[in-house]
């Protein structure tokens, strides 16, 4: 049975969508709650790593020093034994980070349905079967200024120069939530409208859920596709 290793930075963002994928195709799924003091364990006997989002940002190790070993984790992971990694939102911008990339505050946040494309000019296979304009799921302060050496940038936006990167065949960073279900975004937390509310105003949990509804279930189709993709690359 192929083992999936997950990196948690908060209690109320899992892998959500990918916990069904993953289980589908036999995966175990070990999660560690970082926010919460997990430690990272030993690397050697998992197949895939999956780095989700988080309201903190890469750079914030004063204030959760844990991003510390975690960056350390996914440079081994990814640097130095080559092995398959996803990363979303945070996760993505941590895969840059890990690799010699920087990450910065955003020009424009990105909040709710938003579009990016997909780079004409890449042929990568992770994104084989796509191409053109896709409405996505977004939440983010943050972005990566500087991409790793060697790292190709697969996806942007209006807004987002970077809103999917791919190191080598066996690494990918999405900064769009292709893992939420329309299910999730109707039931977040009352933590999550709150700051809903204070990016784009009283009433937006509504808004959003008008928006994503026509749209989730071809963000989801993405997802598979991607997944799909991801797995027959990395033989999983």
């Amino acid at each position: 049975m192929p083992r999936a290793l997950v990196f948690q930075h908060m209690f109320d963002d899992d892998l959500c969508y990918f916990d069904e994928l993953l289980r589908a195709d036999g995966f175990s799924i070990d999660t560690v709650h970082l926010y919460d003091g997990q430690a990272v364990p030993a690397l050697a006997d998992y197949d895939l790593m999956m780095v989700l989002g988080g309201a903190m940002d890469a750079w914030q190790t004063d204030e959760h020093p844990w991003l510390i070993g975690e960056q350390d984790a996914i440079r081994e992971w990814v640097d130095g034994r080559a092995k398959p990694f996803i990363g979303i939102c945070l996760g993505h911008q941590l895969l840059a980070t890990s690799l010699g990339g920087s990450v910065g505050q955003a020009s424009a946040t990105e909040v709710g349905l938003n579009h990016m494309r997909i780079d004409p000019e890449s042929d990568h296979e992770f994104f084989a079967g796509l191409s053109g304009e896709y409405p996505v799921m977004q939440w983010h302060h943050a972005e990566i200024k500087d991409v790793p050496d060697g790292a190709h940038v697969l996806a942007s936006s209006a807004m987002t120069e970077v809103q999917a990167l791919a190191v080598g065949d066996h690494a990918l960073g999405v900064q769009f939530h292709f893992e939420w279900t329309l299910d999730r975004v109707r039931s977040w937390p009352e933590g999550w409208l709150e700051a809903l509310n204070k990016e784009l105003g009283e009433g937006a949990h509504g808004r959003v859920i008008a928006d994503a509804t026509p749209h989730m279930a071809g963000i989801n189709q993405m997802a598979r596709t991607i997944w799909g993709n991801f797995k027959r690359v990395n033989r999983l």
